[in-house]
């Protein structure tokens, strides 16, 4: 009997201390982890798997860039969410940025004196973070109310920049834009990581001189290239080293005539390796005259650079495209003498185009609006040069031929889908390769042999993109007490909505430069997976039920059979 008693406490005792050395084992191992971050992915798109172009960008940083995110406290499901993966991504950035990158959290309502906190809002507002008043219904359908300001200032040596970290696309509903923004926060960190780290960074050239679009016409896409790179307006004037500097150059819906001296220079940049967009309208329209009259004529924008484009493999033409896929514009439905009234009507002239996935530059864009748009044919057989289209009308879409006459009595009548039999005509087209200059054989000798020019015949590798549309680049824009202010590229007055021309031109533009990191994580796309609230509210009870009274019944059963088997065992 004593034998039994002490063999039992010496099995109780090694019992306690295996319990003592399995206790600190788990709080040493949680003590070593909490100093390494460390997850393994298992979703499908590898959401939480940062790119190597951001690995490497991190590995070569050579001071410490700092995060103030002000997104903390008590805060919404959703932004508790965005806050999550803004930390996650961050200790992920840490593992890879060699101990340069900090960050700290900020709640910039918990200063409790009212005037240093309203001070403290001016501040982040004036340095670029937009407040956010959230409303927010809880599974009672309670509203709350919040005034936030989901973003962070990114502080790299002497260089200061504010990113929000919200989207806020109007035309989307909450969990898409909050999807949106949890889906872009490594390309706006690394974004402004490039842009505050890097020294040289590649110079556009937006040209002028030939009637293309004015600095506010192109405001937004210009402010918007500045996160990124150099802009500048230039003006070639028979400047052989007007171009000199450039990475890339924009041409942007001309509509004067370029001379010849001007079209050498912009060829024989091209034939040294610099990249190109060129954004043409074969057709112009006078569009403000449709607000006075029914109709107006469409003719023929002829402006010298047509056997260049076709020397390089394309030809934009002269055709108006019409699409049963387009915009609607407001079009007055009174009769003759009544008050004014509008309605919205649907322009064939203003396709809608839904860019294809099957190129990293049109990958997860939102549809892109055109404007009078023309199509393209690829041209020249036997050219060492890659052609891709990029854009291309729907399936229900044709051509008329310029001139043309535009009229708003289209929009009198039901479409018949059977005069829209012209499918995915091409309206934009990347080429890539060695191109042939345009002034081949047709130069004197003292101009081709002369060492001060260095006149080629043929490209080093380059690229060019030609988009059969001026106005995919043009922004609109308000006049208000005497100050200009652009409208957001894409963005349509009437429906509210911002299509994505502007993601498309930055994309663009960051082939053009090579920039396939910055492009690869815009084009990432993470599948958003949303519960079904009306199944939760009416399943909710149940699911509650289950939750709650499962676990006790099996901790009782679990105790049941636990019981029984020690009074079996010992009853033995």
């Amino acid at each position: 009997m004593v034998g039994n008693m002490a063999k039992r406490k010496q099995i109780k005792q090694q019992n306690i201390l295996g319990f003592i050395i399995s206790l600190a084992i788990i709080l040493l191992i949680n003590y070593i982890v909490s100093f390494v971050h460390f997850r393994i992915d298992l979703t499908a798109e590898k959401r939480y798997t940062l790119t190597d172009q951001t690995k490497e960008l991190l590995k070569n940083l050579d001071d410490i860039v700092y995060f103030k995110v002000y997104l903390d406290g008590d805060l919404p499901a959703g932004f508790s969410r965005l806050r999550n993966s803004t930390k996650e991504l961050l200790d992920e950035f840490r593992v890879y940025g060699n101990d340069n990158i900090h960050y700290e959290f900020i709640n910039p309502s918990e200063l409790k004196d009212k005037t240093a906190r309203d001070e403290l809002y001016r501040d982040l507002y004036k340095k670029g973070l937009d407040p956010t008043n959230m409303k927010e219904k809880d599974e009672e359908g309670k509203t709350s109310q919040k005034i936030i300001f989901p973003g962070t200032v990114v502080t790299f040596q002497s260089k200061e920049l504010a990113v929000n970290l919200l989207k806020n696309n109007i035309s989307m509903p909450p969990e898409v834009n909050l999807n949106n923004s949890i889906q872009d926060l490594e390309y706006e960190f690394v974004r402004i990581i490039k842009k505050l780290s890097t020294e040289k960074t590649p110079k556009i050239g937006f040209i002028e001189g030939h009637g293309e679009l004015s600095d506010i016409q192109v405001a937004d896409i210009t402010n918007a290239l500045f996160d990124f790179y150099s802009v500048k307006r230039v003006k070639i004037a028979a400047n052989l080293d007007a171009l000199k500097d450039f990475d890339v150059i924009v041409i942007a819906q001309p509509d004067t005539l370029f001379d010849e001296k001007d079209k050498f220079i912009i060829d024989q940049f091209i034939m040294n390796g610099g990249k190109s967009l060129w954004l043409i309208d074969a057709v112009k329209i006078d569009l403000d005259s449709l607000a006075y009259t029914n109709a107006t004529i469409g003719m023929v924008n002829y402006t010298n650079i047509e056997d260049q484009l076709f020397k390089y493999g394309v030809r934009v033409n002269p055709v108006l495209v019409q699409d049963l896929q387009c915009a609607v514009i407001p079009i007055n439905t009174a009769v003759v003498g009544a008050p004014p009234q509008f309605a919205p009507s649907a322009w064939y002239y203003f396709p809608l185009i839904a860019p294809p996935s099957s190129h990293m530059i049109t990958k997860n864009l939102n549809l892109l609006k055109s404007e009078f748009a023309n199509t393209i044919d690829t041209v020249g057989e036997g050219l060492n040069i890659k052609k891709t289209i990029l854009l291309y009308s729907s399936q229900y879409s044709k051509t008329i031929s310029a001139p043309a006459r535009v009229s708003l009595d289209i929009m009198k009548y039901e479409p018949d889908k059977r005069m829209f039999s012209s499918p995915y005509l091409p309206m934009a087209v990347l080429l890539e390769g060695e191109f042939e200059s345009l002034f081949k054989n047709r130069i004197t000798p003292d101009i081709a042999f002369n060492k001060d020019i260095g006149f080629k015949e043929y490209s080093v590798p380059t690229k060019m993109i030609v988009v059969a549309d001026g106005d995919m680049i043009r922004n609109l824009y308000r006049k208000e007490n005497g100050q200009i202010t652009p409208y957001p590229l894409g963005f349509d007055r009437y429906t509210g909505q911002t299509y994505g021309n502007k993601e498309f031109i930055l994309n663009a533009i960051n082939y053009l430069c090579d920039d396939s990191g910055l492009l690869s994580l815009r084009a990432r796309e993470i599948k958003l997976r949303l519960l079904d609230k009306a199944k939760i509210m009416d399943e909710k009870f149940k699911w509650q039920l289950i939750n709650t009274i499962l676990p006790i019944a099996f901790i009782i059963a679990f105790g049941i059979v636990i019981g029984i088997y020690r009074k079996r065992k010992y009853a033995k």
